[in-house]
């Protein structure tokens, strides 16, 4: 009579396809985080250079990891900057709708907006705009890939004041005329922000622009409770 043995399963070399299905999982991580690091050193270089003062070798040596291994996970330095452009707007959008979410479910108002969108654009977000614009404005293939990204940020923003607009009963249309101008108010003042250090003319353009939307979001009247029906005396 033939005994059956227990069947162990290799793979290539003797190895088991545990081993091999280990190995492929350890090298899928090392991967993301190769390019983890490519994308967060490819937003820090934008950032504090500018899109014409990183180099591949630098963006490579600051992410520490080799010129080849920068080549492996991208094709060219507009396809590695183009990523972490997409990597960090979706990261903002996704942050935008669950502001979003919080408007809906507690109620908000267009000085919290406001302030909520000047703290996220000039936190690096709209310096590092204003390094890749040129670029697109020359470079159609450049544009051209970045525009579904920044798309995707819009609706965000649509998100957060379509909730306020929702919350205060006003006209959508007109709520998102003052998202735009608000936003390009914010793009102006942080532009300015480079050749004028003088925060307390900043918040004192803000304080003025906050007036000006809060005039669009009145507050719900109060419910009167217990009134009382006409004529009849207390």
């Amino acid at each position: 009579m033939w005994l059956s043995l227990p069947h162990h399963d290799h793979g290539r070399g003797g190895r088991s396809v545990l081993a091999e299905r280990r190995e492929r999982r350890s090298q899928q991580e090392r991967s993301a985080e190769t390019s983890t690091r490519l994308l967060e050193a490819a937003i820090d270089l934008l950032h504090d250079r500018g899109i014409s003062r990183m180099p591949t070798p630098e963006i490579a040596a600051y992410a520490g990891v080799s010129r080849g291994a920068l080549t492996h996970h991208f094709s060219s330095r507009e396809d590695l900057v183009t990523s972490a452009i997409a990597r960090m707007l979706g990261h903002v959008t996704e942050d935008l709708h669950r502001f979003a979410e919080d408007i809906n479910a507690r109620g908000g108002s267009s000085d919290e907006i406001v302030d909520y969108l000047w703290k996220i654009m000039s936190d690096r977000l709209f310096y590092v705009t204003m390094e890749y614009l040129p670029e697109a404005r020359h470079n159609g293939d450049f544009r051209a890939s970045l525009v579904p990204v920044v798309k995707g940020f819009h609706s965000g923003l649509d998100a957060i004041w379509m909730a306020l607009a929702t919350s205060r009963g006003t006209d959508p249309d007109r709520t998102r005329t003052v998202m735009n101008a608000s936003m390009c108010m914010i793009r102006g003042m942080i532009a300015q922000t480079v050749l004028r250090d003088d925060p307390a003319y900043f918040a004192e353009l803000l304080d003025f622009w906050k007036e000006q939307a809060r005039q669009h979001f009145p507050d719900k009247p109060a419910k009167v409770a217990g009134r009382r029906p006409k004529g009849k005396a207390a």
